[in-house]
């Protein structure tokens, strides 16, 4: 009886494709490097020193996890998820590797800049890595 062909690991190789590029569409959006440019809404008194700190930031968006940095911090990552997008409103569930979860809301204002909303209308200003 002749053998049948078999289509080896080609059919695998084709899921994980799909599979990867399926991810939400804001994840894809959010997919790269983000710096700190400015804040909005800090008081006159708190504006340098919060203006200094956004500009140490940086999110890294890779799938569906993020990396966090901020100057003379350790690193902080984990995983993310969409949990709701509301016109340009996205809130985002941070898993940390310790189990515990964060809500991270951000603004997408174009494909170059995002907000991260602080809360009390504060905001940090990010821009993309070109």
């Amino acid at each position: 009886m002749p053998r049948q062909p078999t289509l080896g690991f080609f059919p695998w190789l084709c899921l994980a494709f799909v599979a990867a590029a399926c991810g939400h569409p804001v994840q894809r959006q959010l997919e790269g490097t983000w710096h700190g440019d400015s804040v909005e809404n800090f008081d006159d008194r708190d504006l340098a020193r919060a203006t200094g700190w956004a500009r140490s930031l940086r999110f890294t968006f890779s799938g569906s996890r993020i990396n966090v940095s901020v100057a003379a911090e350790e690193e902080r990552a984990g995983t993310f998820n969409v949990r709701s997008v509301r016109a340009s409103d996205v809130l985002l569930v941070v898993k940390r590797p310790d189990g515990k979860e964060d809500l991270t809301h951000l603004k997408l204002d174009n494909e170059h800049s995002i907000r991260w909303m602080l809360g009390e209308s504060r905001s940090v200003v990010l821009r993309r890595e070109l």
